[in-house]
């Protein structure tokens, strides 16, 4: 109590005395969150697409800024295949075919349909809400991307190693998940101390993945006189 007073009599005189007294408040402590992925195929054969993973903390953290990325049509495909964006964040999809594409997702409360458009066109939607949303054209019915929108800045893809780093990661308790389209999705309660956290591996079975095929934006099947759009 003696050296508070003492303090703040400094402060008062210094002030009396018009000489101004900085407080510095000490820098938030920011960690880092590391470790690896694996994704094993039938036969124990370790999966080519580990890239596609996404790791995030749930948890309170800053949220991060938002962005505008694309996931561009090509060659009857999302690329990329799989993204993670902040919520807020825009994603464009322009069309790289010499053929018309559909985008849409019923995947709610994110779901949006882009209409029909050509090659060197281009849609756009905005994510205003966290969570999976699975992208699919409505004409082409093998194709189909994920995109995962977080509600904080804690999240990461992994190499094509599965070595991954969610850096700036504030201390304390979050729940860690690890998802790819091909299995499970992991979870594992981890408390990241000042120093941050290493080692964090996490191992996912896909050997028992496989297609399952999807609607249409009308809810019907790929065929039907719904989807008979021209190319």
């Amino acid at each position: 109590m003696q050296s508070i007073r003492k303090r703040w009599q400094f402060r008062t005189a210094a002030a009396a005395a018009g000489v101004l007294v900085w407080i510095v408040a000490a820098p938030a402590v920011q960690a880092q969150v590391s470790g690896r992925v694996t994704v094993t195929d039938a036969g124990g054969k370790p999966a080519g697409d580990v890239g596609n993973a996404v790791i995030y903390l749930e948890g309170r953290g800053p949220r991060g800024a938002a962005v505008k990325v694309e996931m561009t049509l090509d060659g009857r495909s999302f690329n990329p295949r799989v993204i993670v964006v902040p919520v807020g964040s825009t994603v464009t999809f322009p069309n790289r075919d010499p053929f018309n594409h559909n985008v849409f997702s019923l995947s709610d409360p994110n779901g949006f349909d882009l209409g029909l458009y050509g090659r060197g066109e281009s849609g756009d939607h905005r994510f205003r809400h966290p969570g999976l949303v699975r992208v699919y054209c409505n004409i082409h019915p093998r194709m189909s991307g994920f995109i995962v929108v977080r509600d904080n800045a804690y999240y990461a893809q992994p190499g094509a190693d599965g070595s991954y780093a969610i850096a700036n990661v504030a201390p304390g308790t979050y729940v860690l998940h690890v998802w790819h389209e091909r299995a499970s999705e992991a979870t594992l309660e981890i408390t990241v101390p000042l120093g941050g956290l290493t080692g964090q591996d996490v191992a996912l079975d896909a050997s028992g993945y496989q297609a399952a095929a999807h609607k249409n934006k009308y809810g019907q099947e790929y065929g039907s006189g719904a989807t008979r759009e021209r190319y």
